[in-house]
């Protein structure tokens, strides 16, 4: 459960991770982050995700939440989406059946940003286990793609 669900009211004021950060190197590791991130996910999904109806799922954006006083986070989502189009024979038209999901990730209460970055820094986040959890990234994924 996020720290956004626990119903923490320690402050309410939320801000995306970007306007958190400060320094130069924090600002880097989560733009590295967000990279290796697409990275582990393209370099798997041919082999897991992408097998099914929707072989051309693609990561759009991670995004996550941060108490702006705290630096406790509350809530991070990874957003794909992907198509299956067809082509009528007779026609020659183009059906396209699009999806999206919104997954979330399973931040657990009072992690903090900087706990957030440290556990998942490297070249396979999407394999490290999320702080003050026994889960990662990855298995998260299985239950939304």
């Amino acid at each position: 459960m996020s720290a956004l669900a626990s119903g923490n009211t320690v402050t309410s004021q939320y801000v995306d991770v970007s306007a958190y950060l400060t320094s130069e190197a924090d600002i880097e590791a989560w733009y590295q982050l967000r990279a290796s991130l697409k990275q582990n996910f393209d370099d798997i999904c041919g082999d897991t995700f992408c097998e099914g109806e929707y072989s051309n799922i693609e990561s759009l954006r991670f995004r996550c939440s941060v108490n702006a006083l705290t630096g406790r986070m509350g809530q991070c989502v990874w957003v794909f989406a992907a198509s299956n189009e067809e082509v009528d024979p007779a026609t020659g038209a183009v059906t396209v059946d699009a999806r999206t999901w919104a997954c979330q990730v399973p931040v657990a209460p009072r992690t903090t940003i900087q706990e957030f970055l440290t556990a998942l820094a490297g070249p396979a986040p999407l394999y490290a286990t999320l702080p003050r959890t026994q889960t990662t990234l990855y298995e998260g994924l299985g239950n939304c793609l």
